[in-house]
C-alpha cells in the first residue's frame, strides 16, 4: 500500500485576520510541484493551493509538507500546529522558515533548510524507518539532472493561463536586506539550457502558450541568458521573468528577449533615492539611469512591474510621496511595494539589532506592511501610513488607466494589457481592504 503525501501552499491572512481566498489562483508556486516530482513513485502526493481550495485537516496521509513564503509565514505555522494535534507528521520548508529553523522547529517534526532537491529522497527515507532528524540541510553544488515538475498536480486547479519553469537560483548580488542574498551569499547556479527548454516545452504540450521564468536575476549571465532566449524563441511562447533592470544596457540581449516572446519583466529597483540604494549594499544600480533604461525596455515591446521598499535611512515622506509619480511616469505596469523589514537571519536585522533600532520584537507580525524599525527620518508610524498612503495613490483608478491603457504597447498586444489592468484592479480592492498586493 502507497505512503501518501500531502503538499501545502498556505495562504496569508489578511488584516481581520481572515485568509486570503481567489476564486483563480494565476501565480503558482514551483516548489510544491517539484517537490513532487523528487518523490519516490512509492508514495502518492496530493497538492494542495490554500488560496483556492481547502486545506484537508482530515486526510489521511502520512507526512504533511508545508511551503512557507512571505507573507504566509503564520499561516504556515497554524497549518503545522492543527496537524501535530492530530498526530501527523510535519515537514517545513521555504526561505522564512530557512531563515528560522530554530523557531519554524517548535511547530514540526522537522526543518528543511535551504534546497530541497539534496535532501528530499533522504527526508522520507528517513520517515519510513522512524528516524526522522530535526533539520535537513545539504548545500546546493548544481541545478542539474531535475526532473520535470508534477505539472499534473496543478491543470486540473483553477489557475491561470501560464505555468512555471525554473531557469536559474540565487543571485551573484549581495543586497543586504535581502533573503536571497542571506541563503546563497552571491551565489548564483543556473541549469542547462536543454532541461530549462524541456520543461518549457512540457508546459507547452499540456496546452499552456505562456509560462513564467523563475529565476532570482535571469540575466546575470548574459551570454546564457542570450542563448537561452534564442532557444525560447523556436516554440513561439510568450514568457514573464525577473531580473536586474541592467539589462536595458545590453541592447542585443534586450532584442534577443524580446523577440523570444517575453511580455514582461520585474526589477527589484528598491527606491528612487541612490542613498537608499548605497545604504542597501546595491549602489551598483543606479536611479538616475531608471527612466531612460525603463523607456528603452518598454520601447522593446516588454512591460515593466517594479518591487521597491520604503523606510531606508535616507527615505523622508516627501520621497515616498514622490514615488507615486515616479510609477506614473514611467508607467510601470504592475508596481508592489514593501516596508524595509529586518527579518531575523538577515544581516539587515543583525544590523539593526546592534543599533537597537528594532521597534517591533514580534518576529510574528513581520509581514512587510508595518514599521518594525526605528527609521531615520520619521517615525515607525509614520512610515505605516506613508506606504498604505503611496499604495491608495498608485493604485487610484486615474493611475491604473494611465499606466495600463494610456500605454504605447496597449495596441501591440491589447489582450495582456487588459490582463495587466485586471491585476491592478484586484490589487486595488486588496489595498482599500488593507491588504498588501502580493497574491495574484
Amino acid at each position: 500500500m502507497k505512503k501518501k503525501l500531502l503538499l501545502i501552499q498556505p495562504t496569508p491572512y489578511d488584516v481581520q485576520g481572515q485568509l486570503i481566498k481567489r476564486k483563480k489562483l494565476y501565480m503558482v508556486g514551483l516548489a510544491l510541484p517539484l517537490i513532487a516530482a523528487l518523490t519516490p513513485e512509492e508514495w502518492e502526493v496530493q497538492l494542495i493551493l490554500e488560496t483556492i481550495e481547502e486545506v484537508p485537516f482530515d486526510t489521511d496521509a502520512d507526512v504533511i509538507g508545508i511551503s512557507s513564503m512571505g507573507h504566509a509565514v503564520i499561516r504556515t505555522l497554524d497549518i503545522a500546529g492543527e496537524f501535530k494535534k492530530r498526530g501527523k507528521t510535519v515537514i517545513l520548508g521555504g526561505y522564512m522558515v530557512s531563515l528560522m529553523p530554530q523557531e519554524a522547529k517548535k511547530y514540526c517534526d522537522s526543518v528543511v533548510i535551504g534546497d530541497v532537491e539534496g535532501v528530499w529522497p533522504e527526508v522520507l527515507r528517513d520517515f519510513e524507518q522512524g528516524a526522522l532528524k530535526p533539520y535537513y540541510r545539504k548545500e546546493l553544488v548544481s541545478l542539474e539532472n531535475l526532473p520535470v515538475p508534477r505539472y499534473d498536480l496543478l491543470v486540473e486547479k483553477k489557475i491561470g493561463d501560464f505555468l512555471p519553469v525554473q531557469a536559474g537560483r540565487g543571485c551573484p548580488n549581495t543586497c543586504t536586506f535581502c533573503s536571497v542574498y542571506c541563503l546563497y551569499r552571491g551565489k548564483y547556479f543556473r541549469r542547462s539550457i536543454p532541461e530549462v527548454i524541456r520543461d518549457i516545452k512540457k508546459v507547452k504540450e499540456l496546452g499552456f502558450n505562456k509560462f513564467i521564468l523563475l529565476d532570482d536575476n535571469i540575466a546575470s549571465d548574459q551570454e546564457y541568458m542570450f542563448e537561452l532566449s534564442q532557444e525560447i524563441k523556436k516554440l513561439k511562447m510568450q514568457w514573464m521573468s525577473q531580473c536586474s533592470i541592467t539589462v536595458a544596457k545590453n541592447e542585443r540581449l534586450l532584442k534577443a528577449i524580446a523577440d523570444s516572446g517575453c511580455i514582461l519583466l520585474s526589477f527589484g529597483i528598491e527606491s528612487i533615492k541612490q542613498e537608499s540604494l548605497n545604504e542597501l549594499n546595491k549602489g551598483w544600480a543606479k536611479t538616475s539611469e531608471y527612466p531612460e533604461l525603463m523607456a528603452k525596455i518598454r520601447k522593446a515591446g516588454i512591460e515593466v512591474s517594479t518591487e521597491m521598499v520604503v523606510g531606508t535611512d535616507a527615505d523622508t515622506l516627501e520621497s515616498i510621496e514622490a514615488t507615486a509619480r515616479f510609477i506614473e511616469e514611467n508607467k510601470i505596469i504592475v508596481p508592489r511595494f514593501y516596508i524595509l523589514t529586518p527579518i531575523p537571519g538577515t544581516d539587515l536585522f543583525k544590523r539593526m539589532e546592534e543599533n537597537n533600532r528594532i521597534y517591533n520584537r514580534n518576529i510574528y507580525s513581520y509581514n512587510g506592511t508595518e514599521a518594525v524599525h526605528i527609521p531615520a527620518n520619521m517615525t515607525p508610524e509614520e512610515l505605516t501610513r506613508a506606504y498604505w498612503k503611496l499604495y491608495n495613490k498608485v493604485f487610484s483608478l486615474g493611475s491604473i488607466l494611465k499606466r495600463t491603457l494610456i500605454n504605447k504597447n496597449f495596441l501591440k498586444k491589447p489582450i495582456n494589457h487588459l490582463f495587466y489592468l485586471l491585476v491592478n484592479i484586484i490589487y486595488r480592492w486588496d489595498v482599500k481592504k488593507g491588504i498588501p498586493p502580493n497574491i495574484i
